[in-house]
């Protein structure tokens, strides 16, 4: 697509500009707070995997969230079992880590630094300070969406099983044992896939069928207990079929992750729901995911994502049915934390000046005309979001886990119409890459990569 003029850019600048709330404290997010109003739903984005501020900012707005609207629990673009360890620390569970630093740094599957940082740490201590004073069924939790976990999954329900019925968990080890000739290898799972007409498709679903059939037994052992096996006994079915969705190629594999991070945040309001109180979800995922699909290029490709089947699902606007906010994240340029390749060591680098007539070029220049250095746009639920001309496409950047700034050209621009994929919209204007906690580790590269690259 064509960039906007110069002067189309400064016009459209000018008019966000005379819109936008400066952001420099937490104080600064009430028009966002007033927004979300009594919505269950709020998705946070973010452009890149890798940015200091979009993990602060997202940080003090849980926090609003928790404290001030009672938002039940935080589900972010990371795997279940590891985050579920997270969410054992943050609620005060026995054996679940002396300090946040320790529970983080068992994040070892590359990306690593996406979850094993400094910003996640403060964020992980607000909740464990918040719970520490609340009665058991009000702390708040921490949970992945994510479906990559294919073995970590399964070990964790047969280790489930062997403590509360052994002669289950050596049933289980009879169905998983279908994945033994695979190493641990999802590539090489889902190549052997490709080549042969054969799968473990039946028993990942048996294992979960098998799981939900005992329910009742099982959780007497204790609600959270069996939640998380069968979480995990999903993750496997559904990574079963992602791994040989993706070693096909194109979308499909894409929309079997992102229905799956929405079943499992189904799942979690179900399970967080409480007599005459309905469970609150904040969701921390990269823009390319909270940010509806159908006003993107990716809705031409026939894909889907988690924002579009949430708004489609439980309300179109904040205030419509439960309530949904979409808020999307972005700079102008700055550093960030990302690897050259998939499964190469992370590295910090520059990221490059927004092109001109871009949307972050846009709001590079409405800050410029002293609107503020980092801003807050609450759009208004109308076609161009109470700002003349927003209502056409403009390219919006987004960098994954894989970026190289020389070809940022070709692959880290999204056409977007903004104010009907977000509501409202987070923008830095210089940032800088995240403190990762294991700076020299390239981890275990594990999954394959997604599609669109690296988000």
């Amino acid at each position: 697509m064509t960039p906007l003029s110069v002067e189309a850019r400064n016009a459209l600048a000018a008019r966000v500009a005379a819109v936008a709330h400066p952001l420099a404290s937490a104080a600064d997010l009430d028009p966002l707070l007033e927004r979300i109003g009594d919505a269950r739903y709020v998705l946070l984005g973010e452009a890149t995997h890798g940015t200091h501020e979009f993990y602060t900012w997202r940080t003090e707005i849980t926090r609003r969230l928790v404290e001030e609207k009672g938002f039940s629990f935080v589900a972010v673009e990371g795997d279940w079992p590891a985050c579920y360890r997270v969410n054992r620390y943050v609620k005060g569970y026995g054996a679940a880590g002396d300090d946040a630093e320790s529970v983080l740094r068992a994040f070892d599957r590359w990306p690593t630094w996406m979850w094993a940082n400094r910003e996640v740490m403060a964020l992980a201590d607000l909740l464990r300070a918040h719970n520490a004073a609340q009665p058991a069924e009000r702390r708040v939790g921490f949970y992945g969406l994510d479906v990559y976990s294919l073995w970590d999954s399964m070990r964790e329900v047969v280790g489930y099983l062997e403590r509360i019925d052994p002669e289950a968990a050596e049933a289980a080890r009879r169905a998983y044992s279908c994945f033994d000739p695979y190493h641990a290898d999802e590539q090489e799972y889902a190549r052997a896939t490709a080549l042969v007409p054969t799968s473990c498709e039946r028993e990942a679903i048996a294992m979960l069928q098998a799981l939900r059939a005992k329910a009742p037994e099982y959780q007497d052992d204790g609600r959270d207990a069996f939640f998380c096996a069968e979480q995990n006994a999903l993750v496997a079915r559904n990574a079963e079929r992602y791994y040989r969705a993706m070693v096909r190629g194109g979308g499909t594999s894409w929309n079997v992750r992102d229905g799956h991070m929405v079943e499992t945040l189904d799942r979690l309001m179900a399970h967080h729901d409480r007599p005459g109180a309905g469970a609150k979800a904040v969701v921390w995922e990269h823009n390319t995911h909270i940010g509806d699909a159908r006003f993107t290029n990716m809705h031409g490709a026939g894909m889907v994502n988690v924002g579009q089947l949430v708004r489609e699902a439980h309300g179109e606007s904040p205030t419509d049915r439960e309530g949904v906010v979409l808020v999307g994240f972005g700079t102008h340029c700055g550093s960030v934390v990302a690897g050259r390749a998939w499964g190469a060591p992370m590295r910090r680098v520059a990221v490059p000046e927004a092109r001109t007539g871009t949307w972050e070029d846009v709001l590079h220049r409405a800050a410029d005309a002293g609107a503020g250095r980092d801003l807050l746009l609450v759009f208004d639920g109308s076609a161009d979001g109470g700002i003349a001309g927003l209502e056409t496409v403009i390219e919006h950047r987004a960098i994954g886990v894989v970026y190289e700034p020389a070809r940022e050209r070709s692959g880290n621009w999204v056409p977007t119409v903004v104010p009907r994929r977000y509501d409202a919209f987070v923008y830095v204007d210089e940032s800088r890459a995240l403190d990762a906690l294991h700076p020299d580790d390239a981890g275990d590269t594990g999954e394959m990569e997604s599609f669109p690259s690296g988000m």
